[in-house]
């Protein structure tokens, strides 16, 4: 293990999405962390400041949001410059399949335009640079049967417009770490569920549903399986990999919990009825069956054993004691759900952020 990496002034992309802010918090209210955060964010549909309302309150002087776009490199020069960034952990992509398959062309603008040109503007500050770190999914490597796991020797297969997306931005990261030798660690990560999440993906999906006494839709019969990851056991582990790997290091990071989409939403309604019971059912009685979507694969299983040996790190939280905190989380932050649900908190970007930013 190499020695620890400190930084002063971390550039965080997409800091204001699910696990970009989960990771904010997770570096002022629980790491060593001690530097700046510079966080910058266009603000799409997914990307609420609003979830680090908070945060920008308990450290004014160590966080600073700036409303940017990872593709303007004159911006992004400036960013650097101005705040003399020296590390930079990369979440900002599109991130949703059922999206890229309907609208292929912002993932490739975000997800591999986005990245170089943000990798051009590290490699033309590269003599104040630590360490740019890269965040990236399983789903490049793309689909398993019913056995084996995914490792960092995995060959890439994407099946979907968002993996292959993610796939071409992982290959230019190592290729600017081979190529210029900037210095870039890369990190693939299975289903990442809990607090801030937006309500596309499964888990708030389902529960929102739920609540709503609405249909919970599985696609096909419900059996494609994922590897699922505490949000908060994924920011500890970027942050192990930022400090403590070596560079040029790529690790697969999962949470040890395979489960079943079934399943998943199985033990979703298993909590609610505990915690709010359904008068006269239970919330299982709303799977609803629907047709597959394209492309759909089978299951993602993750072997993260380079990590764990290498960097000591394991996860905190089993599934369910990860889903029990998610399921209270969303019933107790109602305001938060309404909020983004309704499209209430792109009414307060604009006030705050559209006109002053010139967007």
């Amino acid at each position: 293990m190499q020695k620890k990496r400190t930084f002063k002034n971390l550039m965080i992309t997409g800091g204001c999405g699910f696990i970009g802010s989960n990771f904010i918090r997770f570096l002022l209210d629980e790491s060593d962390f001690n530097g700046r955060i510079v966080n910058i964010d266009k603000l799409t549909y997914a990307g609420n400041p609003l979830s680090l309302n908070d945060i920008e309150q308990n450290y004014p002087k160590r966080y600073h949001f700036i409303r940017g776009d990872i593709c303007n490199r004159k911006q992004m020069d400036t960013i650097f410059k101005s705040h003399e960034i020296d590390g930079v952990c990369h979440f900002a992509a599109e991130s949703h399949v059922d999206r890229s398959i309907q609208s292929p062309d912002p993932f490739i603008q975000s997800n591999i335009y986005g990245t170089y040109t943000l990798l051009e503007t590290a490699r033309n500050h590269a003599d104040q640079l630590t360490l740019f770190h890269h965040i990236s999914t399983d789903e490049v490597f793309g689909s398993l049967n019913d056995s084996g796991y995914f490792t960092e020797n995995s060959p890439y297969q994407p099946n979907s417009p968002y993996s292959a997306s993610k796939a071409s931005s992982d290959h230019f990261v190592r290729a600017y770490g081979e190529t210029y030798n900037l210095p870039v660690t890369i990190s693939n990560c299975s289903n990442n569920f809990g607090p801030y999440q937006f309500p596309e993906k499964l888990i708030p999906l389902m529960i929102l549903n739920a609540l709503e006494n609405k249909p919970l839709p599985l696609y096909g019969d419900g059996k494609n399986v994922r590897d699922w990851l505490y949000v908060t056991d994924h920011c500890h582990a970027i942050w192990t990999v930022m400090c403590a790997s070596n560079l040029g290091e790529t690790f697969i990071i999962g949470g040890d919990a395979e489960k079943q989409n079934k399943e998943v939403v199985e033990n979703i309604c298993e909590i609610l009825d505990r915690l709010v019971p359904l008068n006269g059912n239970q919330y299982r009685s709303l799977i609803t069956y629907v047709s597959d979507r394209p492309g759909h694969d089978h299951r993602y299983a993750i072997d993260c054993t380079k990590l764990k040996q290498t960097l000591e790190w394991r996860p905190q939280e089993t599934f369910k004691s990860g889903l029990e905190k998610t399921v209270q989380w969303y019933l107790d932050n109602k305001e938060w759900i309404d909020q983004v649900r309704t499209g209430a908190y792109q009414e307060w970007i604009r006030k705050h952020y559209y006109s002053a930013s010139g967007f």
